[in-house]
């Protein structure tokens, strides 16, 4: 781990220990310090602005780092562009949340190839060659959800409805891991209707706002939504609203930020979003451990938990937005 002397090695800290009455020694200290670059995907979308809030955070705890992060504008060629720049530099290691996993596979090969410890947050790419990977599980999430939507709408066995779904990204693994689960409740349930064709938003409010905007026009019974994050439930209740007909939908979401998904809950305005811990806090543990010798896993695995009515309230005063 010694690729940057001149950041490794940075401030020597010369302290005189006085033993008894007599001065015996001085000690030197090294202080060990890491230059650590972060590829985020786009800074526009909520959770990823709070991604950067809490990896902003944990750095400001550790005094040995100084932290890069670069934003790719939702671009892949711009993505790895940066991560190049951060191999260039000679970074101590490289955090990246890729736009997509084929078009950034290459680039954290490359990291690897100049022994440089990668770090792959959210979503992963179509190597093994990284250190780690730190993320939400998105089965599990579309797991928690098929489950929720299949109760609301009458139960296994019993269930009746129409259903929007409104997909994230489709290039992201993502997107299928939070869809194929949530189809899978409703596997046999002869009652339920998915009205659409795969539709992206591209986790955008404004173009989920479009795709509901048009399904509200096509169909005259829409019973619930499903979209893939917050912004993209919440700009499809938008559109229901500006129709008159908010208030005969179920609008689901996933991502939990209290400013957003939490808040929609309490106000009646989504049903329930399922949490979606942003991973840079861990991930830049994750690093550190790494870099300070310490063996760390190949994978990590983050929980979810669903917002509903009943605790909403409760996570919004702990927040301090209440």
């Amino acid at each position: 781990m010694k690729r940057r002397s001149f950041c490794k090695r940075s401030g020597l800290i010369v302290a005189a220990l006085a033993l008894t009455t007599t001065l015996t020694s001085n000690a030197v200290i090294a202080a060990e310090k890491y230059v650590i670059g972060f590829s985020q995907v786009t800074t526009v979308e909520p959770w990823r602005v709070q991604f950067n809030k809490d990896l902003r955070a944990e750095a400001e705890l550790h005094d040995n780092v100084e932290l890069i992060i670069s934003d790719a504008n939702d671009r892949t060629e711009k993505q790895v562009a940066d991560v190049e720049n951060f191999i260039r530099q000679e970074v101590d290691a490289i955090l990246i949340s890729p736009k997509e996993s084929a078009g950034l596979t290459g680039v954290v090969e490359q990291a690897a190839d100049a022994g440089i410890p990668t770090f792959v947050l959210d979503r992963n790419v179509d190597t093994d060659k990284f250190v780690q990977w730190v993320g939400g599980d998105n089965v599990l999430i579309g797991e928690a959800a098929g489950a929720y939507a299949l109760n609301l709408l009458g139960g296994k066995g019993n269930a009746k409805g129409n259903i929007v779904e409104i997909y994230g990204g489709l290039g992201v693994q993502a997107t299928f891991d939070r869809s194929d689960p949530f189809h899978a409740a409703f596997e046999g349930e002869e009652g339920v209707t998915f009205l659409l064709d795969r539709q992206s938003g591209d986790w955008k409010q404004d173009q989920a706002y479009d795709i509901m905007a048009t399904a509200l026009r096509n169909y005259e019974d829409i019973d619930m939504v499903y979209a893939h994050n917050d912004p993209m439930a919440y700009g499809a209740y938008l559109a229901a609203k500006d129709a008159g007909r908010e208030k005969d939908i179920i609008f689901l979401g996933v991502d939990g930020l209290p400013g957003e998904g939490v808040t929609w809950v309490a106000n009646g305005e989504l049903a329930a979003t399922f949490l979606y811990p942003t991973p840079g806090a861990e991930g830049l543990r994750q690093a550190l451990k790494h870099l300070a010798g310490e063996k760390v896993e190949k994978k990590i695995v983050m929980g979810t938990e669903a917002i509903t009515p009943e605790n909403a309230e409760e996570i919004l005063k702990r927040n301090g937005l209440k």
